[in-house]
């Protein structure tokens, strides 16, 4: 069986998938990351028949979200890091295997999907089903903060405490880590989205604007912070106005911003709080040196290093590449497969 396995292995092109909110990345055994491309998926509107048959998916489909006519739906199938629609987001797990598995390989591949910590039995079972009938031959799943861990270089099977903030679309993940496994972890359902969401609802409340959530992406990314910038920043956005329903211009500034994102950055700092009043006083005691690493898409918003160094006291580091911490942490657990699959949830069937 060993070496049929073996026979097996040679032909597949195994991947590692972060199956991400907001991006879903895939990392190939040996080759590193292949693709990233936007979680959304277009289909027809009242069923979920996927456009341009089954291929209305990632980059194609988020072109358009909030831009759709009458009778095409862009969804979103992931909320808060799990799967709010099944079917979907097979046909999304599909396309994505397809995309890369095409460019090679003869047999299913066996696939390391990465979730957040914090979900129940249902829903990581829900996640191998959906892979399996996706496609894949055998499905292992592995924790979102252990592969984010990985990913960022940090010595998680030292007997020392290595301790992640993975600020997600759709989840923080916060987690020390000591000898290949976690010893406390908290998954706060918290994260890119809600920040968006915050800064849709400030300008519809202060300036009667509205806009979509591409567009509050925009302004995070443009002029949003967790701390006081040197120099304050302004910009200008355009959308549409509750009151005329006509289309509208204002100028925005980073303070305000700020103010808006104050509360989902609160969430999170808070999560760090209570991972670090859980931890044995001997881990606890090594974060003074290790210090916390961020990592994730929210790590980028500026000051977010500053912010929770004052909360918790510790050294923040950001981790290089913050945005494919997870799917490189994967492919480590592919080239790992034999080692690590005692840790890792997995679909019954072939190895």
């Amino acid at each position: 069986m060993q070496l049929f396995n073996g026979i097996l292995g040679w032909f597949s092109m195994d991947m590692g998938i972060d199956l991400g909110t907001c991006n879903t990345l895939v990392a190939v055994r040996g080759e590193g990351i292949v693709l990233n491309e936007p979680s959304v998926v277009a289909v027809r509107k009242g069923t979920n028949i996927v456009l341009n048959n089954g291929e209305a998916v990632g980059l194609v489909a988020k072109e358009m979200l909030g831009k759709t006519p009458g009778s095409i739906t862009a969804i979103r199938p992931l909320k808060d890091g799990v799967i709010s629609d099944f079917e979907i987001t097979e046909a999304m797990i599909r396309y994505f295997i397809r995309k890369v598995h095409g460019r090679g390989g003869l047999v299913h591949p066996r696939v390391v999907i990465a979730v957040p910590s914090g979900i129940t039995a249902v829903e990581r079972r829900a996640v191998i089903d959906s892979a399996e009938r996706a496609g894949a031959r055998k499905v292992y799943l592995v924790d979102e903060p252990m592969a984010a861990g990985i990913g960022a270089g940090l010595p998680v099977t030292e007997p020392t405490a290595s301790m992640i903030c993975d600020i997600g679309g759709g989840t923080s993940e916060i987690a020390i880590m000591s000898l290949a496994d976690i010893a406390t972890c908290e998954s706060v359902r918290i994260g890119g989205d809600d920040m968006d969401e915050s800064i849709i609802n400030h300008l519809k409340r202060t300036y009667n604007l509205l806009i979509g959530e591409p567009r509050a992406e925009q302004v995070k990314i443009q002029i949003g912070s967790a701390a006081p910038l040197e120099q304050e920043l302004t910009m200008e956005i355009a959308g549409r106005d509750t009151i005329s329903g006509l289309p509208r211009k204002i100028v925005i500034t980073s303070e305000e911003i700020r103010e808006a994102l104050r509360e989902p950055i609160a969430g999170i700092i808070d999560g760090c709080t209570r991972v670090l009043e859980k931890a044995e006083p001997e881990l606890a005691a090594d974060l003074i040196d290790n210090g916390l690493t961020i990592a994730g898409g929210g790590s980028l918003l500026r000051g977010m290093d500053r912010v929770l160094s004052n909360a918790t006291g510790l050294k923040v580091y950001r981790a290089q590449d913050p945005l494919t911490c997870v799917a490189r942490g994967t492919a480590v657990y592919l080239e790992n497969l034999e080692l690590w699959k005692g840790t890792m949830d997995h679909s019954e069937g072939w190895q």
